[in-house]
């Protein structure tokens, strides 16, 4: 989102907002207020930096379930878990990427058990846990990531659409949430890391599927550390920002196929601090997790941007309305797209300018399992 707010300003699209007028003086103050408080914000955040080390729970030897485990951020949160001497479960619903996945691990000699699942099916999920229970004798920790992410205007999308995106998203944080719950109780506790997005902060436009079921997800797993809170088990909330995990790869595309996959591949491959690296952003939730944060948002970008949305509000959504002006035009009607994956689309329509653009992004792709 910060990546696209600052195209705004360079694109010379259409007049300022309120320019000239009463409420472009305020929003020019309001925008002076912002800064102020990021600059306070940063200040703090680097002061904190020092100490937050010293509350971080020891979780070697724990069993971790991390579902989406076997590419993308998940593949990278198992990486940094394995360094911590975790034990690891894996859930897919692609076998295939399941092993490779297995294999990169073990050759970095961590203890990985994987199992095929797609979290939508609720027996499935019963399945999978009772298998991971079985293979280690119990769950410490879940760290729900699975999801899809769909990217086209609102005005070709169908109500199947956001049906689909909220089953994956949503539906199956819940099912994995609530088939573990019991079990932490009768052991006595354990964790649970649920990855939102900063998109379940400000709903960015040509993503509101994906940003409906974060909020979703964001409301569900602050109500559950509120009714936990008297028990040992701890949720947390990750807000990710722009992350560079390949992720533009395996995002559908509908609409006007081509450019909406060049402005989210341009997005997704951006140098930090726009985005962060998938390495950098698995060592922040990691860290996040054993503090037992309610919630965390990162990189200071998102955390900026999620703080001026709930400062406010109305100059948050005309600014997402220019963003809306130079993003792709609807070009089919409701429910008549016809999705295509990223990496679909990088083949069947090359752009060496493109290319050369997201190479950080195609990199990131390469290295974690999401098939170039």
């Amino acid at each position: 989102m910060v990546l696209i707010l600052h195209t705004i300003g360079l694109s010379g699209r259409g007049p300022a907002i309120g320019a000239g007028t009463g409420e472009g003086k305020k929003g020019i103050r309001m925008t002076g207020k912002v800064v102020v408080s990021g600059l306070l914000l940063a200040t703090a955040l680097a002061a904190r930096s020092a100490f937050v080390r010293r509350g971080e729970a020891d979780l070697r030897g724990n069993v971790v379930l991390i579902t989406g485990g076997s590419r993308g951020l998940g593949l990278a949160l198992a990486e940094e878990l394995t360094t911590l001497g975790c034990r690891l479960a894996l859930c897919a619903r692609d076998p295939e990427e399941l092993a490779r996945a297995a294999d990169r691990l073990k050759s970095r000699h961590a203890e990985v058990f994987t199992v095929v699942c797609d979290v939508t099916d609720r027996d499935q999920v019963a399945a999978m846990l009772g298998q991971v229970t079985e293979h280690y004798g119990a769950i410490d920790l879940l760290i729900a990531n699975a999801g899809i992410i769909t990217v086209a205007p609102v005005t070709t999308l169908s109500v199947e659409d956001f049906d689909r995106v909220m089953a994956v998203n949503f539906e199956g944080v819940v099912n994995v949430a609530l088939g573990v719950l019991p079990q932490m109780e009768s052991q006595g506790g354990g964790r649970i890391a649920v990855i939102s997005s900063i998109g379940g902060k400000v709903a960015v436009p040509h993503l509101l599927p994906y940003s409906c079921a974060k909020f979703a997800v964001a409301g569900f797993a602050a109500g559950l550390r509120a009714e936990l809170a008297s028990s040992n088990i701890t949720v947390t909330t990750i807000y990710p920002g722009l992350m560079r995990t390949g992720s533009h790869l395996q995002a559908e595309f509908g609409g006007d196929q081509v450019e909406e996959y060049d402005w989210f591949a341009l997005s997704a491959s951006s140098p930090y601090p726009v985005a962060s690296s998938a390495q950098r952003a698995a060592r922040l939730i990691v860290s996040a997790i054993r503090r037992g944060e309610a919630e965390y948002i990162f990189p200071v970008t998102a955390l900026l941007a999620a703080r001026a949305s709930a400062l406010f509000p109305a100059t948050t959504t005309a600014l997402l309305a220019r963003v809306n002006e130079i993003l792709p035009a609807a070009n089919t009607a409701p429910g008549q797209n016809r999705f295509m994956k990223g990496s679909e689309i990088k083949n069947s329509a090359p752009n060496l300018v493109r290319d050369a653009a997201t190479v950080l992004g195609q990199r990131a792709a390469a290295q974690l399992n999401q098939g170039v």
